[in-house]
């Protein structure tokens, strides 16, 4: 796959310093580690903003659209429009679908068909992924 930004890894985990990043999001975001889960800063996080890539900052999720899934990390129901790639994930002897930020390809998390009404997806999110924005930034 083709992202439009690309970066080397010490690029990246200056990036990731520059900003405050949690210390796992670089091997969440660019080597598809995640979290444990009930870990993150966001799972219990439910103030209204957007949620974005901690990687490019791309808008990734509105905490409309989040919800408790019970599952120990940030749940949405809906991605916005043409922010997150997917890809199938064979990793762990489990066959997955891996949800991609569609700018710089950070892995995000996974999404899973069973979630809420009306769409049926839960995305699931590793909090290291994502950076969270009120209204106003």
């Amino acid at each position: 796959m083709e992202f439009a930004i690309h970066k080397t890894p010490e690029q990246w985990r200056e990036l990731l310093a520059a900003k405050g990043a949690e210390p796992l999001a670089y091997a969440v975001l660019r080597q598809a580690a995640t979290e444990r889960p009930f870990s993150g800063r966001y799972e219990a996080h439910w103030a209204s903003g957007r949620y974005h890539c901690m990687g490019c900052g791309q808008p990734l999720f509105d905490s409309e659209t989040k919800f408790d899934a019970g599952c120990g990390w940030p749940s949405f129901s809906l991605a916005l429009p043409g922010a997150i790639t997917e890809r199938h994930d064979r990793s762990h002897g489990m066959l997955r679908i891996e949800t991609l930020c569609s700018q710089c390809g950070a892995h995000l998390g996974h999404v899973f068909p069973d979630g809420p009404t009306p769409t049926g997806l839960r995305y699931c999110m590793n909090s290291a992924a994502l950076d969270w924005q009120t209204p106003s930034d």
